[in-house]
């Protein structure tokens, strides 16, 4: 591992087996980690710049909607930082975001649930920090959805997250989840997570101060690549 980066702590991220989260059965390595020293390419890249980004790619309201049109749901504004290791901002790192619609159905041609497409709403977007490590966006809450993990198993509402930081040793893939939503503690994923504090990492705050009057309300999430406390990996031993 690099001395320019502080090394993970295995104890706060899940572990790579999950039983409960049948798919990690399949996912997990069979052999034990090794470490290898970074190399330049992952220390010094990549770079993004704001000439890449479309005029409506975060605004995940409108950049899928015929001219005139809205996705239809509760109109939501997402927002916060990416942070290193040591707290501070990470300018120029790429935001990407993917998620299901208002009814919990995603886009995707595998696609199983049966709730409605909707027909103005493609599910994702991007956005670049500014200076200070500062992202926005503006979309739809998505809704809690069931899947084929168990007999009742659902997902508790949740967007996913990409974040490039200013190197690939700094990719993070992660997932946010709404303050207050009871189908948190429930989820098999959320319970490989061994510590309620890092669970609390992953969701994002209601900020009345942030919210728009008559149109949309706002959650504060802010994202930390590596340390003791960087944002959760998903449910993976490997990466950032």
């Amino acid at each position: 591992m690099s001395e320019g980066y502080i090394r993970r702590d295995r104890d706060w991220h899940p572990p790579a087996l999950h039983t409960a989260y049948k798919t990690s059965v399949m996912r997990s390595p069979r052999a034990a980690p090794l470490s290898f020293p970074t190399s330049l390419g992952e220390e010094t890249g990549p770079v993004f710049g704001h000439d890449m980004l479309g005029a409506l790619d975060n605004d995940l309201i409108t950049n899928f909607a015929q001219p005139g049109q809205m996705a239809l749901g509760p109109r939501i504004i997402v927002q916060g930082r990416v942070l290193d290791e040591n707290g501070r901002g990470v300018p120029g790192a790429l935001v990407e975001v993917w998620q299901a619609n208002a009814g919990g159905r995603y886009r995707h041609k595998n696609e199983s649930y049966l709730a409605p497409l909707d027909p103005n709403f493609g599910g994702c977007g991007r956005v670049i920090t500014d200076a200070e490590g500062r992202y926005e966006f503006r979309t739809i809450q998505p809704g809690p959805y069931p899947w084929p993990n168990g007999p009742n198993d659902w997902r508790p509402a949740h967007i996913h997250f990409s974040v490039f930081g200013q190197a690939f040793a700094q990719r993070l893939i992660t997932q946010m989840y709404f303050d207050g939503d009871p189908m948190i503690w429930q989820c098999p994923i959320v319970g490989s997570i061994s510590q309620t504090a890092a669970i609390e990492t992953l969701i994002a705050k209601l900020d009345m101060t942030q919210t728009i009057p008559m149109d949309a309300r706002a959650y504060h999430f802010d994202i930390v690549l590596r340390g003791n406390r960087q944002t959760l990996f998903e449910n993976r031993q490997e990466g950032s």
